[in-house]
């Protein structure tokens, strides 16, 4: 991946989007930290996605600021017109993993690009763990 924007803010480059109509009316900007939120929004409605895990660098992060929609997401720019977007989750316990980040890479595809109109070239799904029933999320 060339051109890897972090959307914590610290390189957050912005996508551009041109008007596809022609009808001249300028660029419209999309923000890296839109698509983070729009990827979290839609990854945590797809059933057996129990949350999105950040990285250590997260964690780091969020000392100084990082909202917590940006957590475990990652944008990318393969080229001008290509995004790609990397997602870290934990499952539900007992859920067909692949089956979920087939369905987790589908919905966020469609979502980014029918909301923002820029392709999508790749979503990337790293299963970091697992969330057994009755467990609860620890907040550190």
């Amino acid at each position: 991946m060339d051109n890897q924007a972090d959307i914590d803010g610290v390189d957050a480059k912005d996508l551009v989007v041109t008007e596809t109509s022609g009808s001249g009316y300028g660029q419209i900007s999309i923000n890296n930290n839109v698509i983070a939120i729009i990827a979290h929004e839609t990854a945590k409605k797809v059933p057996g996605v129990a949350e999105l895990q950040g990285s250590l660098a997260d964690g780091i992060a969020g000392m100084i600021g990082k909202k917590p929609k940006d957590k475990g997401i990652r944008i990318g720019k393969e080229s001008e017109e290509l995004l790609t977007i990397d997602l870290t989750v934990v499952l539900e316990f007992g859920v067909n993993i692949p089956e979920i980040c087939v369905q987790l890479q589908s919905a966020v595809k469609t979502a980014v690009e029918g909301m923002t109109g820029q392709q999508v070239f790749a979503v990337n799904v790293v299963v970091q763990g697992i969330r057994c029933p009755g467990e609860k999320k620890i907040e550190g």
